[in-house]
């Protein structure tokens, strides 16, 4: 199992969730070499010029050891020691998320808060609350969700395509949609988020009335 564990330490509140420490529980059934975890610090420090990791058993970590003799012959030393001396311990890393987390968690909100409003009498619509990572699902009724992009894209606003979550972008119902409010300003989102919730509530009311 390859898994990109990319929000590990992206908090949107103060109380986390907290994922069941997979090496130790595959170990107690033998299977320690299953699983590798990736993460890097691109959406900690800086996109592109992050530093990845990996965590696996120690059996996996000597193999790859062995392969990146050859594969990478020369590191990023520099980009190294600029967050070894950004980020001496991990409560440096922790002070650094719950900086990202006081600027993006006010733009959930104001999603949340339009989306409250708009949907308080419309049937069929859901939506997460994550307690971390970047995105917000919207769960609308089926054969709307597409419908309710293009509609906004009419309007002038252009979200995550229809499906994105799903393998090959295809969701078999076509009824949910990714809501990443970490990029806009709080301005933009306070136009983006009432704007989305009129374009799905138009694609429902078309949907209902055929």
């Amino acid at each position: 199992m390859f898994w990109d564990n990319a929000y590990v330490l992206h908090d949107l509140t103060d109380t986390p969730d907290e994922l069941l420490e997979i090496f130790s529980e595959a170990k107690k059934y033998g299977n320690e070499d299953m699983f590798f975890e990736f993460m890097s610090t691109s959406k900690i420090t800086y996109p592109g010029s992050g530093i990845s990791c990996l965590a696996s058993s120690e059996r996996n970590i000597k193999r790859i050891l062995e392969a990146l003799k050859v594969q990478t012959i020369g590191h990023d030393k520099m980009n190294q020691l600029r967050h070894s001396k950004l980020f001496r311990c991990y409560e440096d890393v922790a002070a650094q998320m719950r900086v990202h987390m006081n600027i993006i968690r006010p733009k959930f909100q104001i999603v949340y808060d339009a989306f409250e409003k708009a949907f308080a009498d419309v049937g069929g619509v859901s939506w997460t609350r994550p307690n971390g990572g970047y995105f917000i699902t919207l769960s609308l009724p089926e054969g709307t969700a597409k419908r309710t992009v293009a509609l906004c894209r009419e309007a002038g606003l252009v979200i995550t395509p229809a499906g994105a979550m799903f393998p090959y972008g295809v969701d078999p119902v076509d009824g949910k949609l990714r809501i990443a409010p970490t990029y806009p300003s709080k301005e933009e989102l306070s136009v983006a988020a009432p704007l989305l919730a009129c374009c799905a509530k138009l694609a429902i009311a078309e949907k209902t009335a055929k």
